[in-house]
């Protein structure tokens, strides 16, 4: 992973078109290919970015030039490069849920009926190369659906789903690929997003799926 922290503007040419004006900003250049911009105060959700498949061509006058293969471009403006380093992280284990949420994923993957009628189970931890899907299964229709389970469901959920649902859609085997987000509780801005992304929400009883009490899930 490449850390560049800079004073820069950032223009996006694409389906929209974006301008930040000149700050200090971090920029991070991952081992996938991603290049995403950070500033102090949004947390973990970068100002722009490009997720892979895409290229970095740094040019002369220190601009880089970050473009996908639709064409699209984050064009990074650096005025001042305050910092610049390159750090090997190797491979990332992955992360380990606790034990309600382990215990949610298997009571749902032995249950996945309850999503909907005629839904059948592909695997558990369905891998991918930024890590396993909790639950893909299909629905009646023979669709695919990626599930992903929280305990609480915040956006960062959400955002997690949203990339995994990019890169199975890009399997020919998969796609059209549609998500599910299940969580014992899911916070309305989560379900906000979630919903103007297409993604379903699932709010999953944890002691109905052990069989204590009714059986139930409800669907919003």
């Amino acid at each position: 992973m490449r850390l560049v922290i800079a004073r820069c503007s950032v223009d996006y040419a694409g389906r929209l078109t974006a301008h930040l004006p000149s700050a200090p900003r971090l920029i991070l250049v991952k081992a996938d290919g991603s290049v995403s911009v950070h500033a102090d105060d949004r947390a973990y959700k970068p100002l722009n970015w490009m997720s892979p498949p895409c290229t970095l061509k740094e040019g002369d006058g220190q601009v880089w030039t970050v473009e996908n293969k639709g064409g699209e471009k984050l064009i990074i403006t650096l005025e001042e490069v305050l910092h610049d380093s390159s750090h090997e992280l190797g491979v990332d284990p992955g992360l380990i849920k606790d034990g309600v949420e382990a215990h949610l994923q298997e009571l749902l993957a032995d249950r996945i009926e309850t999503l909907g009628e005629g839904y059948s189970l592909i695997r558990r931890e369905y891998p991918t190369a930024i890590g396993p899907v909790d639950i893909l299964c299909r629905d009646a229709d023979g669709q695919t659906v990626a599930v992903e389970i929280k305990r609480r469901g915040e956006i960062d959920g959400v955002e997690q789903l949203t990339r995994y649902l990019e890169l199975l859609n890009r399997d020919p085997h998969l796609a059209p690929v549609k998500g599910i987000f299940a969580a014992q509780e899911i916070k309305p801005q989560a379900r906000v997003l979630a919903t103007d992304r297409k993604i379903g929400c699932v709010v999953l009883d944890y002691d109905g799926l052990r069989g204590i009490e009714d059986d139930k899930l409800r669907l919003f």
